[in-house]
């Protein structure tokens, strides 16, 4: 079973490595990933393994697993309601501090100033004790969650942000309440110490002041998942026992019939039985045009009845339903992590104990080395080093772009499975496009019937009668085709489909085949008859299917699938972004070429059958290409997983998501080049956030140790350092795409 769960109390990059090693210890679970700006831990089970066992290891360490599953939960709000009492809590702390915090600040620094002194008439000894006074309520209460998680990392001997802060502040604070209590130990001469406890007070304000606007901007990262659960109604209205009944929600099933008035949201997954509306599902899609739909039309759960009224019956609730694929989808897109992001990981989890040891070296070389032998300075310059390299923004770097991206993708009607798809659609070199409902609408109709010694209305009711039971969209037109001449079709006797080449049957006795060359030439009948007829239609785009009635080829249909209006469009646009472009179709050289060169694609793959589409991607992968695939994700779905990357295109449900990287809800090409152009920008943003944060670690901590750094302006640095970084990312919900 897998799980989605939210992690309290994770501060930097080394938190994400302990609640992953303290979980991955347990035996059954696996794939553990903590992703720290999400403060979410995924993971699969094996077996009969008690939630709270997780969460007693992870406790051990200082942080607590929400272990209540997605069922158990009110569509997101007991992620709300956690981060709102997280939120409020750091609020809160950071006020009391900063009240205790100002008066502290302003009395160290001015005590020693000449007008300041002319109305404060306390001796130095006793202005220790009110700074003391001041500066221990911080350190008691609102630095309380620093020196907790510090112990509990200690017990188990690690480190991270807690401990370079505890350590930092603690050392300060002890030092100063020394001199202040016990002034004889330290005192040299008959000045009384001097003592840091502003440099301790301050550092926890702005640290917490850092918190609270980093927790703010995280939260924001969210928003996506926050508006699609918006989308849903709180209630719906179904007929039953031909009155129409308010009911929750929660308590809609499948069969239900649910009316729907001008304004409301519709409430799940469903099939229009009666009525008629224009439905805007464009957050949902993407698609600004409304979209009129009428009785047998499918609706989507989520979108927005414009005008009409319509009773629909529900095929789809829950987690089932589009609405609940997307959020699933986009929830473990968030809390995924890229692979740009190992290298942060590895660095932070020997980043802490390096620091430390600097640190250490730091207070040595300043007080036996250095000309003063000072304890002081040696002290201030140890703060120093380990308040500026808390590596908040490492941790941040990466997931907070993927949060914001993978939002923005599915605000556009792009699905990213997780941060790996992400990452790797910006590597993309070659596109190799499936023809049919990829390059061309889809939606196939017959535009000749030609016959050879045969009637015409006979050879389209057999060609009808073998095709009902196809599911392929030249299929559907051949039966649309009859049933619109008023045609009727025959009961098959016998029904072998022949993966790629069409389909024999036998019908009131007789042996029909309907498919094309191969098959034909499969079975020995001579087409000699048609290739004019073939060569014609297929100049023209047309795709061609034969049908031999008992041994004799009887006629021919023409079938024309319209090229997008989007498509060419969208080709252009990849071949802008330097992409090579390449067509992958089970069609005919002739029907491909004529498709390829309206498109504007010079390269194709002609009569590919389904299973030989992989191989032809492998052929791409061997001259060196990284490939994206994009087809309908059902007929495709070998060479969507062959591919570097798979990318579906279709409508919610009716794609095979699971062979897919990305899924595209709407049938529009342009979506595969927002999809790119979206991971080129958020794969700049990660490496812009790790640059910086790299940077500022490597230049910080030279200038700390060499003692030009004071720990106040290292502290205020290091906050705003993951303020810059979440900053940074969120910059990508405004990106052109």
């Amino acid at each position: 079973m897998k799980y989605n769960l939210p992690v309290e109390g994770m501060t930097c990059a080394s938190c994400v490595a302990r609640v992953e090693k303290a979980l991955k210890k347990i035996d059954g679970i696996e794939n553990v990933s903590v992703n720290f700006a999400s403060e979410k831990v995924t993971f699969e089970t094996k077996g009969d393994i008690p939630l709270d066992v997780a969460a007693e290891a992870v406790a051990k360490y200082g942080y607590k697993l929400h272990t209540e599953t997605t069922s158990e939960k009110k569509e997101g709000e007991e992620e709300d309601k956690i981060f709102l009492e997280h939120f409020k809590a750091l609020k809160k702390d950071f006020i009391f501090a900063i009240v205790l915090a100002i008066p502290l600040f302003l009395i160290s620094i001015l005590r020693d100033v000449s007008f300041f002194q002319s109305f404060w008439t306390l001796s130095p000894d006793y202005t220790n004790k009110i700074l003391f006074l001041l500066a221990t309520p911080i350190m008691f209460m609102p630095a309380k969650r620093f020196f907790k998680s510090f112990w509990a990392n200690l017990k188990h001997f690690s480190a991270d942000m807690n401990t370079l802060v505890a350590v930092g502040t603690g050392a300060a604070y002890i030092y100063s309440t020394v001199a202040t209590l016990f002034p004889a130990w330290i005192q040299n001469g008959a000045n009384a110490p001097h003592v840091y406890f502003d440099t301790a007070g301050v550092i926890i304000v702005l640290i917490l002041l850092g918190k609270v606007l980093e927790t703010n901007s995280k939260g924001k990262t969210n928003l996506a998942i926050k508006k699609l659960l918006e989308l849903k109604p709180k209630e719906a209205t179904i007929l039953k026992d031909g009155k129409e009944v308010k009911i929750p929600i929660a308590s809609l099933t499948v069969g239900n019939k649910v009316v729907v008035k001008p304004g409301e949201k519709i409430p799940a997954d469903g099939k229009i039985v009666e009525g008629f509306s224009i439905v805007d599902e464009s957050m949902l899609t993407g698609e600004s045009v409304p979209v009129e739909k009428s009785t047998g039309a499918q609706v989507i759960g989520g979108s927005v009845n414009k005008n009409g009224s319509f009773v629909f019956e529900v095929t789809a609730v829950g987690d089932n339903s589009t609405l609940g694929q997307i959020i699933k989808l986009v929830e473990e897109a968030q809390s995924s992590k890229a692979p740009i992001q190992k290298l942060a990981d590895k660095v932070a989890a020997v980043f802490v104990p390096a620091v430390i040891l600097v640190g250490i070296l730091t207070f040595l070389g300043w007080y036996f080395v250095a000309p003063e032998h000072s304890f002081n300075i040696a002290l201030i310059n140890f703060v120093a080093v380990l308040i500026i390299a808390c590596p908040c923004a490492m941790g941040l770097a990466t997931p907070t772009a993927i949060m914001v991206s993978t939002g923005l993708g599915a605000e556009k009607g792009i699905l990213i499975k997780n941060g790996e798809s992400l990452e790797m659609a910006h590597k993309i070199t070659a596109v190799a496009l499936d023809k049919t409902g990829t390059i061309t609408e889809g939606k196939p109709e017959v535009t000749d019937v030609t016959t050879f010694d045969f009637h015409q209305r006979e050879l389209l009711a057999l060609a009808a009668s073998v095709e009902s039971r196809s599911e392929h969209p030249i299929g559907e037109a051949i039966v649309r085709k009859a049933k619109n001449e008023n045609v009727q079709t025959r009961k098959i006797e016998s029904f072998q489909n022949q993966v790629g080449a069409g389909i024999f049957a036998i019908i009131d006795g007789n042996a029909v085949l309907v498919g094309n060359r191969k098959l034909m030439n499969s079975y020995s009948i001579k087409i000699d008859d048609a290739e004019e007829s073939i060569k014609r239609f297929s100049s023209q785009g047309k795709s061609i299917v034969l049908v031999a009635i008992n041994g004799k080829l009887a006629g021919l249909l023409a079938v024309a699938d319209p090229i997008r209006e989007t498509s060419k469009q969208a080709i252009e646009e990849l071949k802008k972004l330097g992409l090579k472009v390449i067509m992958i179709t089970g069609d005919n050289q002739l029907t491909a070429e004529s498709i390829a060169r309206e498109a504007g694609i010079e390269r194709y793959f002609a009569e590919v059958r389904p299973e030989e589409k992989a191989t032809k991607v492998k052929e791409l992968q061997k001259q060196g290409e990284i490939v994206a695939m994009v087809g309908d994700g059902i007929n495709d779905s070998p060479a969507l997983v062959t591919a570097d990357l798979g990318i579906a295109i279709g409508t919610g449900t009716d794609v095979a998501i699971e062979s897919s990287d990305v899924t595209l809800i709407k049938g529009d090409l342009r979506s595969v080049v927002t999809a790119i152009k979206l991971s080129k920008k958020t794969i700049r943003t990660i490496k812009q956030n790790l640059f910086w944060a790299f940077v500022y670690n490597t230049i910080g901590i030279p200038f700390a140790a060499l003692g030009f750094l004071n720990p106040i302006i290292g502290a205020l640095a290091m906050s705003f350092s993951s303020v810059s970084v979440v900053s940074n990312s969120l910059r990508l919900k405004r990106a052109k795409v």
